[in-house]
């Protein structure tokens, strides 16, 4: 008895030691296969995922929606920052030549401010959706107050009468209209491209609600003579056509036809096309004192500037040389003080905010969020651009003024209301919400 007993020990003593050598051996097989198979199992997690924020090394930092989300709104505050310091030193002698203090119209500037980051607090903190209930109404403020511009309200700046005599405060309702354009467009269109996948055939009449709105405001803009701005609603309607599922044969129609009034709008203005002869085929003795003038201290200020700049506040152009220079040719300050350096730091600011807004735009799943996010990049970009342009003479004078940089409150606190709703639309992109929900 004892014999058999000490046999069945030792046997299932071996068994006892071989279990845990074969449990290691697969162990070990097993992980060797889960780190074969990660990178498979990572690209196949969802976006969302924890995991993939990880994956976002080096280059491939500038593709992700978080960094993009974070860097949008730090653009931007950079620019209102270093806008309201150009405000200050582009302002301080014209204030004192009608009797003001010097830093009066940059104290204006620092209230719009803060009216402009309320509007972007509270921008920010609608929901997505939120926009495309509140389109109806908004457009029917837009229209109604740009309406007011033809009344006796109305108020002429620089041969435009676009804007209304609140009293307290001048308006511009232009602003308004891009702001509401870039909400509502994206929602009208979305909802025919949703009719079209339930399977009902495509007919010009599912277009007139988009068209008519688009087109009721956009000839309101142009009866008061603005042509700036008439382009920036112009692009904006092109983009988001572009990006629906409207007929590729209508889109060239459409972009002929909106070019088309563009030029007839320009023709029926002696002034305006003696800015634009002058700016494409040169100015004469008579127009620089003329049509040319402005234009001309503009690049004398650029010119002046050189590398580094002449330094904050040293401007000589800014002496009532160079018309509206805390405004329309703010850029052109900045180009003769902060130099070439700053410039591009300009243009490098506003070249970040079209990369992150459109990075976000194509990564969003939501097709409402992601045509409204390019619609906001086309007018806070493509004004800039149109700006810059004027500044250095690619484009005639049209009085657009910089965004987040120019002197004026219409302009200033509806940009950050742009900024702000454009983060919110943001937020439905799947990274940047699983983020959120993290923090």
């Amino acid at each position: 008895m004892p014999q058999p007993e000490r046999k069945a020990r030792s046997a299932s003593s071996r068994g006892a030691s071989t279990t845990p050598r074969q449990y290691t051996v697969r162990t070990r097989a097993s992980q060797s296969a889960a780190a074969h198979d990660a990178p498979a199992a990572r690209s196949a997690q969802p976006q969302g995922h924890a995991a993939d924020f990880s994956a976002y090394r080096g280059w491939r930092m500038l593709l992700n929606p978080i960094w993009c989300y974070h860097g949008f709104a730090l653009c931007v505050f950079m620019l209102m920052v270093f806008g309201l310091v150009m405000v200050f030193s582009s302002s301080s002698v014209s204030m004192v030549a009608v009797g003001a203090t010097p830093w009066s119209q940059a104290l204006d500037q620092a209230k719009f401010c803060i009216i402009g980051l309320v509007a972007f607090a509270v921008a920010l903190a609608l929901p997505y959706r939120v926009y495309a209930k509140l389109c109806t109404p908004l457009v029917a403020m837009a229209g109604f107050m740009q309406l007011l511009t033809l009344t006796p309200l109305g108020v002429e700046v620089n041969g435009n009468k676009g804007w209304i005599n609140l009293g307290f405060a001048t308006f511009q309702p232009a602003e308004l209209v891009k702001f509401v354009l870039c909400i509502t467009l994206p929602k009208l269109l979305v909802e025919v491209g949703k009719r079209h996948e339930r399977g009902a055939p495509t007919h010009v009449k599912d277009y007139l609600w988009p068209f008519g709105t688009y087109g009721a405001l956009l000839v309101l803009v142009l009866a008061g003579r603005d042509l700036g701005t008439t382009m920036i609603l112009v692009f904006i309607g092109l983009v988001a056509f572009c990006f629906s599922d409207f007929p590729r044969k209508w889109l060239g129609a459409l972009a002929v036809g909106l070019a088309g009034a563009c030029v007839l709008f320009a023709i029926m203005s002696p002034n305006r096309m003696r800015r634009i002869l002058a700016t494409y085929q040169g100015c004469s003795a008579s127009d620089m004192q003329d049509a040319c003038y402005q234009a001309t201290h503009a690049k004398y200020a650029l010119a002046s500037g050189g590398f580094l700049g002449v330094g904050l506040g040293n401007s000589r152009e800014k002496w009532n040389y160079l018309p509206e220079a805390h405004n329309d040719f703010i850029y052109a300050i900045i180009g003769e003080e902060t130099g070439f350096v700053g410039a591009v730091l300009v243009l490098v600011l506003f070249a970040v905010i079209a990369w992150c807004m459109i990075v976000v735009a194509l990564r969003t799943p939501n097709r409402y969020t992601s045509m409204a996010l390019l619609c906001f990049t086309v007018w806070i970009v493509g004004q800039a651009l149109v700006n810059i342009a004027v500044v250095v003479g690619i484009l005639p004078v049209m009085g657009v003024p910089l965004p987040f940089v120019s002197a004026g409150g219409s302009s200033l606190i509806l940009c950050l209301a742009a900024a702000g709703a454009s983060m919110s639309m943001m937020r439905s992109q799947p990274q940047i919400a699983a983020e959120r929900q993290r923090s």
